[in-house]
């Protein structure tokens, strides 16, 4: 008997055939995560082996791979491209003591165990797993299998989104579409490109964000730094963007409770070239230009999401870019193994505010707050400012228009030597005080290196952060490029304060 544990979500499947068995393999795929335990029940022939072997081709993307049955090896493993599959079969083991023997106490890190007969395998069983229950109807037909899917304990939501996802799909027509998983960024949300025919969509998967911990007045991080909770604002902005000229993707279809849209397929080719990327001097160009083209608009602060709803940008106000920025404080200082005391963290907080107050001041503008490498793709087919493909712009606010060039200039991922940045900088400068004739340079470049500092302090905290919290080491490689960027910024006069604060209290990471 399969243990269970409470909590769990489950759904009924009727499979009539080796294509819809196929169809089941690449919703699992694309929803399944380094270390997860995927258990397969049934009795003997009712196809558990047959669907592990489907999953682990599609998962290897080679349909021909050898994937013999466990039944008398007991374990198979495969070092796969996202990560190593273990297909373990316990039809013969008579007990869980016998596991520890198969190698079961040092499984390969993050591997995907897929694991047939579970029930003899109860004491290894973790809380949070999702099972899959086949049992035949030969009654129906021979090749047909009814299934049960129940996702226990943390597993619980991911069945529920799988269902939700089957359930869009089918009702969009792309049911049988080619999925393509695609690599995705620090968020929860996940993309995949749909292939139908000659037709090629994205599909992107964006649950309602869980309100975190109370961190100040009851409120939390991310209703602080106004962070979207669900997809309505990216749809928003996606079609305010189009409407003024801008290559956002165009919105196909979408369940705004769900969190599921389809959209124009924009392509992979971005701003940047190379390995390791270095910036593509024309892009770059174009993207200065299309700031200047949007910060040069009168823009609204509500926008249509649909017919009936509304969208009210938020502002981005001084308490958002404090709790930003004190990110540096309670986790990169931290990492580095130099903890602020509270005076000193208290002291920080001060500075900060007392900074921001020319920022908070500036005529707003819509910050689209990921203008970066990962999120502008290039369009060469396209003209002029539309050559840039907008992506990732869900968190826009109302705020400074110096924010965006920041996360343009002194992008995280991309080595943006200083040169590149100060011409791009007065390009913009230049532009928009030939536009309107009444730009302020002088006051600009220190609202810029302002928002730069903040900026890079808020991410050296987001990726010690990613690494502590969550697991995602693979940030931590671009920490010292941010440093690199925040003593740039630091280096401006009206950040002087600040600077010497930084001086006693942080150091570089290692």
């Amino acid at each position: 008997m399969l243990p269970t544990t409470t909590g769990g979500s489950s759904f009924s499947l009727v499979l009539p055939n080796e294509r819809a068995m196929h169809r089941l393999v690449v919703d699992i795929a694309a929803a399944v995560e380094p270390g997860d335990l995927i258990t397969l029940s049934g009795d003997l022939g009712a196809g558990k082996t047959t669907f592990a072997r489907a999953l682990i081709r599609h998962l290897a993307d080679n349909e021909a791979m050898e994937v013999p049955s466990p039944t008398f090896t007991l374990v198979q493993t495969y070092e796969l491209p996202r990560f190593t599959v273990v297909h373990a079969d316990l039809y013969r083991v008579t007990g869980s003591s016998e596991l520890a023997e198969l190698g079961f106490d040092d499984l390969p890190h993050g591997a995907v165990v897929l694991l047939e007969w579970p029930d003899r395998a109860a004491a290894f069983l973790p809380a949070d797993r999702l099972d899959i229950s086949l049992t035949l109807a030969p009654q129906v037909g021979s090749e047909v299998r009814n299934l049960r899917i129940t996702g226990y304990g943390s597993f619980a939501a991911r069945a529920e989104r799988l269902s939700a996802v089957r359930r869009f799909l089918d009702e969009t027509g792309f049911a049988e579409a080619q999925r393509q998983r695609l690599a995705g960024d620090a968020s929860t949300r996940s993309y995949e490109r749909l292939i139908l025919g000659d037709r090629q969509v994205i599909l992107m998967n964006a649950p309602r964000r869980a309100d975190g911990p109370p961190l100040k007045n009851g409120r939390s991080y991310s209703a602080i730094a106004r962070l979207a909770e669900d997809v309505k604002p990216f749809v928003a902005f996606a079609n305010a963007l189009r409407d003024r000229g801008f290559s956002a993707p165009q919105i196909y279809a979408s369940d705004l409770d769900e969190g599921l849209v389809i959209l124009e397929d924009l392509g992979s080719q971005t701003i940047v070239d190379g390995d390791p990327p270095s910036p593509l001097d024309r892009c770059y160009e174009l993207a200065v230009d299309l700031l200047v083209t949007l910060h040069d608009e009168l823009l609204p602060e509500t926008i249509p999401v649909s017919p009936q709803v509304d969208y009210r940008i938020p502002i981005y106000d001084t308490d958002a870019f404090l709790v930003e920025a004190e990110l540096l404080v309670t986790w990169y200082l931290p990492h580095i193994g130099a903890p602020a005391p509270a005076a000193a963290h208290d002291a920080y907080v001060a500075l900060w505010r007392e900074a921001l107050l020319p920022v908070v001041n500036e005529p707003p503008t819509w910050v689209l707050r990921d203008f970066h490498s990962p999120n502008l793709l290039y369009l060469p087919e396209r003209e002029h400012i539309a050559q840039i493909g907008l992506l990732d712009f869900q968190d826009a606010l109302l705020g400074p228009a110096a924010y965006d060039l920041a996360s343009l200039l002194q992008d995280a991922r991309v080595d943006i030597p200083e040169r590149m940045e100060l011409e791009l900088l007065s390009r913009y400068a230049h532009a928009r005080r030939d536009n309107t004739g009444e730009f302020d340079m002088s006051s600009f470049a220190k609202v810029y290196a302002t928002l730069a500092a903040q900026r890079a302090s808020k991410i050296l905290g987001i990726f010690a952060r990613l690494d502590r919290r969550d697991g995602k080491p693979q940030y931590l490689r671009h920490m010292p490029r941010v440093w690199g960027y925040l003593q740039r910024s630091l280096a401006h006069p009206t950040l002087a304060a600040l600077a010497a604060w930084y001086r006693v209290h942080v150091r570089p990471p290692a």
